[in-house]
C-alpha cells in the first residue's frame, strides 16, 4: 500500500489461538480454571511446559486448546525416557534400522520450518520408542538427537549433552543432515490383529515371503498366549502392512 518505507519483515502472518483451562472454557478467576505457568514449571520443568505447548496442536491456526493436566506429565515422562535413554550409548551402535533416525532428521527439519512444532514432537517420539527396544545406541546417533530436541527442550539437552563429553554449548553445534539413501528401510513393521484388533507388531525384512511373515507372526509370544487356547480359522494378510488371525 505504501504506507512503510521499509521492507515487510515477514509474507506470512500466524495467529494463535487461545489455551482454554482443563475445563475447557477460557481462564478466568471468576471460574477458578486459571493455569499458572510458574506453578507448572516449579513441578515439572520448564522444558515441560514448553515442549507441551509445542505439543498441544499446530502453530499457526485459530483453534483453541485446552489445558490437558495429563498431557503435560506424558510429556515430562517423555522427557525422562530420553534421559534415561542416554544409558544406553555405547562406542558402537547396534540398532537395527539407522533409516529411522534419518527419516526424523528429515521430517523435524521440515516441521519446524513450517511451524507443525506438535508432529516434530511425534516423531521423536516414534524414534525414541524404536530406541528403547535396542540394546544399544551409537553415541553420534544419541548426540545427533538431542540436537532434534534441542530447540524445544533446551536446558535438559545441554545437561546431557556436556555429559556425553561435549564442552561448547549443543545449541551452537550443527543442525543434523539426513542421507537421502538411508530414507529407505530395509526392513517393515506388520501389524498382527486377531479377529481384527490390534495385539502386537513384528519388524521384519521387506523382501521376507508371506508365508516367512505368517509364520513370524505366529511366533510372536504376544500371539501364542491368544491363539493356543483356540482353533485358527484363517490367517489374512495384507501385504506390507498386517496379518489378521481370525479363531
Amino acid at each position: 500500500l505504501g504506507m512503510v518505507k521499509e521492507i515487510e519483515s515477514y509474507t506470512m502472518r500466524r495467529n494463535r489461538g487461545i489455551i482454554l483451562g482443563p475445563d475447557g472454557n477460557k481462564m478466568s478467576k471468576s471460574k477458578g480454571n486459571i493455569i499458572n505457568p510458574d506453578d507448572i514449571i516449579a513441578r515439572l520443568g520448564a522444558d515441560t511446559v514448553r515442549m507441551y505447548l509445542g505439543f498441544m496442536g499446530p502453530y499457526g491456526v485459530t483453534d483453541n486448546y485446552p489445558w490437558d493436566p495429563n498431557g503435560v506429565v506424558g510429556v515430562r515422562r517423555f522427557l525422562e525416557r530420553v534421559w534415561r535413554l542416554a544409558e544406553k550409548i555405547s562406542e558402537t551402535s547396534n540398532v537395527s534400522d539407522d533409516s529411522l533416525l534419518h527419516k526424523a532428521i528429515k521430517k523435524i527439519g521440515e516441521d519446524i520450518e513450517e511451524y507443525k512444532f506438535n508432529t516434530a514432537i511425534a516423531q521423536m517420539m516414534i524414534l525414541v520408542n524404536a530406541w528403547e527396544k535396542e540394546p544399544s545406541i551409537g553415541a553420534d546417533e544419541f548426540k545427533t538427537f538431542l540436537k532434534l530436541l534441542s530447540p524445544f527442550a533446551p536446558h535438559m539437552t545441554e545437561d546431557i549433552w556436556h555429559a556425553t563429553g561435549e564442552s561448547k554449548s549443543i545449541h551452537l553445534s550443527d543442525w543434523p543432515t539426513y542421507d537421502p539413501i538411508k530414507l529407505v528401510s530395509d526392513t517393515v513393521t506388520i501389524a498382527i490383529q486377531i479377529n481384527g484388533k490390534v495385539r502386537a507388531e513384528i519388524v521384519v525384512p521387506k523382501d521376507l515371503s508371506e508365508e516367512s511373515i505368517k509364520a513370524e507372526a505366529l511366533k510372536n509370544p504376544i500371539i501364542v498366549s491368544w491363539t493356543e487356547k483356540g482353533e485358527i480359522k484363517r490367517i489374512v494378510y495384507v501385504p506390507g502392512r498386517l496379518v489378521n488371525i481370525v479363531v
